[in-house]
């Protein structure tokens, strides 16, 4: 199935039910049309990080079904998968067989060999200048100690957590793994792929070792080139200021909205709607937009959308207006891996309120692009405190497990039936073409009009809504279609 312009749904295997089987049947059962594609995370045999440490990604993890069970997702719903391009599990085949064989593994450049690599810089490499300037996830060289069992030892590249080692995403083995691996994710049903972490994927000395051009664009194009004939696309995953993520959709890939999460709040909390303005008229329409994902909200990337004042003012409105949100659930103290992250849930930190979250919702559905929904915020979730405090892992708060019974419940709510609602139309209105146009007006500070048109100018949808107020109406060819005013609250 090619990828559509619909509504697609961010989930776990686990996270609605059980299990795929549970997935799939929520989708049919309680979802209904409001979703027409899926992202599914990691669900091969993984070591760490909720599946982002994949020790194979030949077979589905037996907890969560088969391949069986992903194809027959991929026959009612358009599918992406994710690729960890910068990493793979200690478990892996590559990195137990180079531990065991060392340098007569076949694997003996898969992985990033921290001392090989500044060898060819020079002598006395790397210098504590060189480390400084590398863009880290850790307060140390992004390093870890590999003894093989010929009691020898040296550093591999590591960049995230301990389960995810670098690999050379250059070196010809690895080379081959990669077209390999994203061959066969196509081949089980994957329109698009998601390259996770690829801005970490090239090394090169004196640089920072993100984003590195023009090399990264080689590794993007590489992938391209071997998934455009199986009419696949790439989905970047980047977190970063907008003008990366611009300079990807320049090159015809589609992107993230990462933008949008932090600078809907900021129109939320604070009522005014030029900046959010400001940003749709930039936006592109080749992207997915987000306001909640498995991670947190992002806050790096609104930077220059936002000022500076105006980030900080919404980080500490976050904390004032969101409902169970703490500043030390960000902290190191529950693992945060990204002090540019704020660990909640979307409709927490709206305060838990209903008409402001089904408007922050609104104004996705309007924005350029497909717009993505986290299964937490499909079902306008709160901050799943027990799970956090049981893990003492932050983004936990985030990614509560639904049994089939609960997603039932919710459903039911009229925040959640009117979002299911507005995701239903969105999918089959032909004024989203993303050939289409958008035209943003702010008649006053408050209140914001965004026009969608499509190609042909045929069809027209009309959001008018009042930020300070947090009302709404929705017009389609001159037939409203929803009002804030006509709709009940929980």
């Amino acid at each position: 199935m090619e990828i559509q312009n619909k509504a697609m749904l961010i989930t776990y295997a686990d996270s609605l039910g059980k299990n795929l089987k549970d997935v799939h049947q929520v989708l049919k059962e309680d979802i209904g049309d409001a979703i027409g594609g899926v992202h599914l995370l990691p669900f091969f045999p993984s070591t760490g990080d909720r599946g982002f440490a994949p020790a194979d990604y030949t077979r589905v993890d037996a907890a969560f079904g088969d391949w069986k069970d992903v194809e027959a997702l991929g026959e009612e719903y358009y599918l992406m998968f994710d690729f960890m391009i910068n990493h793979i599990s200690r478990e892996s085949v590559m990195y137990q067989d180079f531990k065991k064989n060392h340098d007569d593994s076949k694997y003996k450049d898969f992985f990033i060999r921290w001392e090989k690599f500044w060898a060819k810089a020079g002598e006395n490499r790397p210098t504590q200048a060189d480390v400084d300037l590398i863009y880290k996830r850790k307060d140390k060289a992004p390093t870890q100690e590999i003894t093989f069992d010929d009691g020898t030892t040296e550093n591999l590249w590591n960049t995230f957590g301990e389960e995810q080692i670098d690999i050379d995403v250059n070196s010809a083995i690895a080379k081959e793994f990669i077209k390999t691996t994203l061959e066969d994710m196509v081949k089980h049903g994957a329109n698009l792929i998601r390259l996770d972490a690829f801005a970490y994927a090239v090394k090169k000395v004196d640089t920072n070792d993100f984003f590195v051009e023009p090399e990264i664009w080689d590794t993007l194009n590489e992938a391209r080139e071997i998934l455009t004939p199986l009419k696949a696309e790439i989905l970047p995953e980047i977190h970063e200021h907008y003008s990366i993520p611009k300079k990807i959709n320049d090159h015809g890939y589609f992107t993230y909205d990462f933008a949008l999460p932090m600078t809907t709040l900021y129109t939320l909390y604070s009522g005014k709607t030029n900046q959010l303005a400001k940003w749709l008229k930039m936006s592109p329409m080749k992207q997915f937009t987000t306001l909640d994902t498995h991670d947190g909200i992002g806050v790096v990337d609104a930077r220059d959308i936002l000022t500076d004042d105006e980030i900080d003012y919404a980080s500490e409105q976050l904390y004032k207006v969101g409902a169970n949100v703490k500043k030390t659930y960000s902290s190191a103290s529950y693992n945060n891996l990204d002090i540019y992250q704020i660990n909640s849930t979307y409709y927490s930190a709206l305060g838990n309120d209903d008409a402001a979250y089904l408007l922050s919702r609104v104004f996705q559905v309007f924005a350029p692009g497909i717009p993505q929904i986290y299964y937490v915020g499909l079902l306008a979730g709160e901050n799943d405190i027990a799970l956090l405090e049981s893990t003492k892992e932050g983004r936990n708060i985030n990614r509560h497990y639904y049994t089939r019974e609960e997603v039932k419940s919710e459903v039911k709510r009229p925040v959640v039936a009117n979002l299911l609602k507005l995701l239903s139309w969105r999918n089959e209105s032909p004024a989203f073409d993303l050939a289409g146009s958008i035209t943003v007006d702010t008649p006053t500070d408050t209140t914001i009009v965004v026009t969608r048109q499509d190609e042909n100018g045929q069809n027209k949808a009309v959001l008018t809504a009042d930020a300070a107020n947090k009302t709404f109406e929705i017009v389609e060819n001159g037939q409203t279609v929803m009002r804030s005013d006509d709709l009940t609250q929980n």
